[in-house]
């Protein structure tokens, strides 16, 4: 086993291990906020739930992970030491950026730091060339559909289940959306795992691939049961490890929750990440489920919402493109250029 590959393989369970860490507990941010469930017993189910949706879903539907794996190419120079080099230094600038965002209590997305990195990295080699404008289309489709879909549907559930349960007794109601939140909280941690779990295999099955221990079929890799495993694994204990700092962040600072906005919340962020993991379409569990959120709180009225929470989010997600994608862009040429 070559030294190249023990590091990119050490790199991508860093960045698996940290998306635990900082991104997923955005799934169970609402329901520690609104009280459906205590944050220990959240971390818990989430730890189990994401460890499932990573492999579960990549084992019947693996169209997010093949969709990664296509979106650059690290061959330009047509040297496979080259391209393990730059894909190491891509997931190097994520580990970085990701790991700072979380000392800010920014819950910026993993999901856009891996694309940034992968871009940046890649184009370090061969420029644009080397990124595929075809399944990069598919990220921009993502980030619209994701804010749409999120915030649109956290305001029209919220709306709907205002106007089917205007009669219902408060106390029978309350039961409800208790239940019905910690299932759909459960449901946005399997969504989770099953949206970044499969991203991240990509990412692994291009560093066997470049050290030529996998091989390419007409629709990208078949990824191993290990492989599935050991993702699984590491994003399940990355989040057993904490993300109180970013469920204050999305749960508690930016908008005050009642448990049916929470459900309303959950249930629209996890069908939405549900059709885009069906369709292959790589999107940002973060984004989807902070866009629900403001959509949950702007239904009642557009100052429930802490706008300058949602800026400093936004920002956020402007600068991870631009500036992850720098920083693996700078690092690729480094590391080519010392390794």
């Amino acid at each position: 086993m070559s030294v190249a590959l023990v590091v990119t393989v050490t790199l991508v369970m860093g960045v698996v291990f940290v998306n635990g860490w900082t991104d997923a507990p955005n799934a169970i941010a609402t329901a520690v906020s609104t009280k459906v469930l205590k944050p220990n017993t959240a971390i818990g189910i989430a730890v189990v739930m994401n460890f499932m949706g990573a492999l579960i879903m990549t084992f019947f539907n693996a169209q997010v992970a093949e969709t990664i794996s296509n979106i650059v190419s690290f061959e330009a120079q047509g040297q496979m030491g080259v391209a393990q080099i730059a894909l190491a230094a891509s997931l190097f600038s994520i580990v970085v950026w990701a790991v700072s965002a979380w000392y800010f209590g920014i819950p910026t997305s993993e999901s856009h730091a891996l694309i940034a990195g992968l871009t940046g990295s890649a184009m370090a080699l061969g420029g644009l060339d080397a990124v595929n404008g075809q399944e990069w289309t598919k990220v921009i489709i993502g980030l619209v559909l994701s804010t749409i879909l999120g915030f649109g549907g956290g305001y029209l559930v919220t709306k709907l289940i205002t106007f089917l349960f205007r009669d219902a007794s408060r106390r029978k109601a309350n039961k409800f959306f208790t239940w019905g939140q910690a299932v759909s909280a459960a449901a946005n941690a399997f969504l989770h795992g099953a949206q970044d779990g499969q991203k991240f295999m990509g990412v692994f099955m291009l560093g066997l691939y470049y050290n030529g221990l996998a091989e390419k079929t007409g629709n990208g890799f078949v990824i191993p049961i290990w492989v599935m495993a050991l993702c699984s694994l590491t994003m399940g204990v990355g989040t057993s490890i904490g993300g109180m700092r970013i469920i204050k962040s999305v749960g508690m600072d930016m908008v005050k929750l009642e448990t049916y906005q929470g459900f309303s919340a959950d249930l629209s962020a996890a069908i939405c990440l549900f059709f885009a993991s069906i369709f292959g379409i790589p999107v940002s569990t973060t984004h989807t489920k902070t866009t629900a959120i403001m959509g949950v709180g702007a239904s009642k009225r557009m100052s429930s919402v802490d706008w300058s929470i949602v800026k400093e989010m936004i920002s956020a997600w402007l600068l991870t493109f631009p500036g992850c994608g720098l920083i693996a862009y700078i690092m690729a040429k480094l590391f080519v250029a010392i390794f």
